[in-house]
């Protein structure tokens, strides 16, 4: 009966009534899409952007390193972020689509400096760490992670 635009993994969805004239619809879904967007302006960024912006994190804390790929991935209900360091991949959780963007970019250094260090060690920290707002982006973590348990 109504016209709606929502989140839906990852994905903007939008749903029209049968009645809306054809001639109006492109107009409605872009006034809705932009609204949700509005609401949460990090969640459209892609996989293609995620990869550049990871490059230039790299260049600028990891030595250059690069992934194989990175992308949003919704199954991932515990963590931040993975790293395959046999294949280069890194995935992050959808959740972190409403996260300030210094932490994202906290997580992607944390995920690439597994590239060059699979564990936890001290050499791994030595990288991570290099990202000014490592240890605040933990914390900010820490805290979201809560209000998204409580929230949902």
């Amino acid at each position: 009966k109504h016209a709606a635009a929502f989140w839906g993994r990852g994905r903007r969805v939008v749903g029209l009534p049968a009645h809306v004239p054809r001639a109006r619809r492109a107009e409605l879904v872009d006034w809705l899409v932009a609204r949700i967007v509005a609401k949460r302006p990090g969640a459209t960024e892609s996989d293609e952007s995620l990869f550049a912006r990871a490059s230039a994190l790299a260049d600028r804390y990891v030595d250059g390193v690069r992934p194989s790929s990175i992308r949003w991935v919704t199954n991932q209900g515990k963590r931040w972020g993975s790293c395959s360091t046999q294949t280069g991949e890194i995935r992050l959780s959808h959740r972190l689509r409403g996260v300030p963007e210094w932490v994202l970019d906290a997580t992607i250094v944390h995920e690439l400096a597994h590239l060059v260090h699979a564990d936890h060690s001290r050499a791994f920290h030595a990288i991570a760490d290099r990202h000014p707002r490592q240890r605040e982006a933990l914390v900010f973590l820490e805290g979201y992670s809560l209000g998204l348990q409580t929230s949902g």
